[in-house]
């Protein structure tokens, strides 16, 4: 094993144990992990398809293979969502500030089109975008009426999506955690393991990778071992019931939101 690889896991078998042990004993410690931007390289995707455990897989309308990667996972079982690019991502699907209602809806249509299978969706970048409590009200509505979920990737102190979600009742969860803002297994490790501790400490932890390869080889081991730390991964549609649509503070790797990058 790579000698990076292996001082990451063990960054994480010892940060996870003190931290779980701040938990509530014997309490259940839900994990619902969700990749993104997939879509884009048929290698990273496939090792990210293979990733052990109910992952969600986020991927980007506006990427070379997003259809076919999406009709591959959905034909394995796995939950496929649209990665939606919102300001201050930019392309033909991104939703930007002062668009008329009619072009939001319309570049959404698109985008569920471009991934199909998709059981909900999840914001790329939007730390401008989500922030707009109309053009995120219409997203919201427009999942209802799809009978789809919103899961708000937290990428903005001032979001709006999650609020607007919870306002008509639509099927909603948010992210605690970023897993790779700093690209080294050793902060990787380290943002699992705030992960495992806050699953101990809440109840549950939403958390969102990326398919960097630092990323995909420290899920790759550490992924099986979760359960011997008490931590149960469930499915995102599981997550969403068991938090009953409540938003929870998201966590990024030094404050309570991460760089906005999403």
């Amino acid at each position: 094993m790579r000698a990076w690889l292996l001082a990451g896991l063990l960054a994480l078998h010892w940060a996870g144990q003190a931290m779980a042990q701040e938990g509530a004993a014997g309490s259940p410690a839900y994990l619902s992990l969700i990749i993104d931007d997939l879509g884009q390289n048929p290698t990273r995707d496939s090792r990210a398809l293979a990733l052990p455990g109910p992952v969600t897989l986020a991927v980007m309308p506006d990427t070379p293979h997003a259809a076919e990667f999406a009709r591959e996972a959905h034909k394995v079982g796995r939950t496929v969502i649209v990665h939606m690019p919102m300001d201050p991502a930019t392309g033909p699907f991104a939703w930007q500030p002062g668009m008329p209602e009619a072009q939001l809806r319309e570049r959404l249509a698109a985008a569920f089109k471009a991934v199909p299978y998709a059981a909900g969706l999840n914001n790329h970048e939007g730390s401008r975008m989500t922030t707009q409590a109309d053009a995120m009200a219409v997203l919201a509505s427009e999942l209802q009426q799809r009978r789809l979920f919103l899961v708000d990737s937290r990428t903005s102190p001032g979001t709006q999506a999650a609020a607007q979600a919870q306002a008509i009742g639509l099927a909603s969860v948010s992210r605690d955690v970023f897993l790779d803002d700093v690209r080294t297994p050793e902060a990787i490790a380290e943002q699992l393991a705030k992960a495992v501790a806050l699953a101990h400490q809440q109840g549950s932890a939403v958390v969102i990778g990326h398919p960097y390869p630092q990323t995909l080889a420290l899920l790759e081991q550490a992924l099986p071992g979760l359960k011997a730390q008490g931590v149960e991964m469930i499915s995102i549609r599981q997550m969403i019931a068991e938090r009953s649509n409540q938003a929870m503070r998201g966590h990024g790797r030094k404050g309570t939101y991460a760089p906005s990058r999403e």
